[in-house]
């Protein structure tokens, strides 16, 4: 029987955990994270092993400051003025790889380019900064479950196997948006927890977002992605026997369980439920969980995201695939 490993309590011991080469969850604004030293390629290696993650699928590098991510990818003057916006924050920009950083050649997935940003939590930055060099965190789970949100959500996918550094409930609890910029160009690669209309504003364009089937340039981009072992029935009016219901604004009485992600429509509270109830609902062993319809609009862009990967058909074996009601 696999022993459960002992917590760090301090920022220095969750560093020297990382400088040793093991992995270590850390928190952020967004969801926690899996975190290796992004300079290490047997650390990285353990990560990618560790989610069961397929090495195709490039690892995001969370930063201390600007000057850590420039250390690493070249800016434009735009990756820059969208840095100043939204840094530290829920974006990550996927920028041209410097070469010669010393970045493990495994976090690129063999790219030419990185994804790098600077979370928001303080207990992120302190971290990354007391390692004094970037940490590679994707999202501390295994691969395609649900992204966990509080300390406990990772000790329960790994089986207590991962140390977490605890730093509380994520307050976005959605995972970082993506946007790639090459030059004068942004696309979104993955809708997050940072609406693109909020972006468009501080531009003053329009940011089109990559086409359904892109080559995988960035997490989250995957089809099948942030799944519950319970199929998704999405766009539910109602559930049906046999269902748990996940609501969204009021909605209708039922006997099984229930949670709402906001009773008021609020879509900042559904984010931040969004894979804490449907963990929640997975728990109570249904086999279907019914899926009120979210509003595509600011962060509903992101949720029903999330959602559509979700119910996706799964490619290890598992019941068939989820369905919009």
């Amino acid at each position: 029987m696999i022993q459960p490993v002992a917590d760090p309590v301090t920022i220095e011991q969750a560093a020297a955990l990382l400088r040793s080469g093991a992995l270590c969850a850390f928190p952020t604004e967004t969801v926690y994270g899996l975190g290796a030293d992004a300079t290490n390629s047997d650390a990285v290696v353990k990560l990618y092993e560790t989610k069961g993650r397929p090495r195709f699928n490039p690892l995001i590098c969370h930063c201390a400051d600007l000057a850590m991510a420039e250390h690493y990818a070249l800016f434009s003057p735009l990756a820059r003025e969208l840095a100043a916006a939204f840094w530290p924050g829920p974006l990550t920009l996927v920028l041209p790889l410097k070469r010669e950083s010393g970045l493990s050649d495994l976090v690129t997935a063999g790219l030419d380019t990185v994804g790098v940003r600077v979370p928001a939590h303080p207990l992120a930055r302190d971290l990354i900064a007391a390692l004094g060099r970037p940490v590679a965190g994707p999202s501390a789970n295994p691969s395609g479950r649900l992204s966990p949100t509080t300390a406990d959500h990772v000790h329960q996918g790994f089986a207590g196997r991962v140390p977490v550094l605890d730093g509380g409930p994520c307050e976005q609890g959605l995972e970082s948006t993506i946007l790639a910029v090459e030059g004068d160009t942004v696309t979104q690669l993955r809708a997050g927890a940072l609406p693109r209309q909020q972006v468009e504003a501080a531009l003053g364009r329009d940011i089109p977002v990559a086409a359904a089937g892109s080559a995988i340039a960035a997490p989250g981009m995957l089809r099948s992605h942030y799944a519950p072992n319970a199929l998704l029935r999405l766009d539910a009016s109602a559930p049906q026997s046999g269902e748990a219901w996940l609501g969204f604004g009021p909605g209708p009485a039922h006997d099984g369980p229930v949670l709402n992600l906001s009773p008021v429509g609020n879509l900042r509270e559904a984010a931040r439920n969004l894979f804490s109830y449907l963990a929640r609902l997975d728990a109570s062993g249904v086999a279907k969980i019914a899926v009120a319809p979210i509003p595509q609009n600011g962060l509903g862009e992101a949720i029903n995201d999330r959602l559509d990967r979700a119910a996706a058909p799964r490619a290890a074996p598992a019941p068939g695939p989820g369905a919009r009601a």
